[in-house]
């Protein structure tokens, strides 16, 4: 029997598309996408981004002054429901990185509608909570990937 790894999802151009199924968790009463679980979803959007060009979590715990990232900013737009059992793409752009902050935006979608998106912010941060710059690993890495004026 081979193991099975989970999906960091694929690029299409600077754009990474992460696959995700809705489950019974992740919806209210009536099936439906329970809003705060569209959070998730794009935090798993970045996360797997960022573990796709090469840049793990655990790894900038790891580093001689180690940091992480502090979501500053989301302004969510909802547009249609996702119900239990849906296939969504979560489709992330990192657009900017300015100082300390983190620009990116985001959209889930089914089969090419439209269910939500957002607009992002995060800032990279010390073990104290203080900001910082990203270190220069991150920077040079997100470098090729960044999309002036994403949607």
């Amino acid at each position: 029997m081979t193991t099975a790894l989970p999906t960091s999802g694929a690029f299409e151009g600077r754009e990474h598309v992460l696959p995700v199924r809705v489950y019974y968790e992740d919806t209210d009463f009536t099936g439906v996408v329970y809003h705060a679980s569209y959070l998730r979803f794009f935090e798993r959007g970045r996360t797997e981004f960022l573990r796709a060009i090469g840049v793990e979590h655990a790894e900038l715990l790891e580093l001689p002054q180690p940091c992480a990232f502090a979501l500053t900013r989301i302004a969510v737009d909802f547009r249609k429901a996702a119900r239990v059992d849906d296939a969504l793409d979560v489709r992330t752009k990192y657009h900017s990185v300015r100082g300390v902050r983190i620009a990116a935006a985001q959209r889930i979608v089914r089969e090419g509608a439209l269910i939500a998106e957002a607009d992002v912010e995060v800032v990279c941060i010390r073990l104290d909570g203080r900001p910082r710059r990203p270190p220069p690993e991150l920077s040079q890495r997100l470098a090729s990937f960044l999309t002036p004026n994403a949607p």
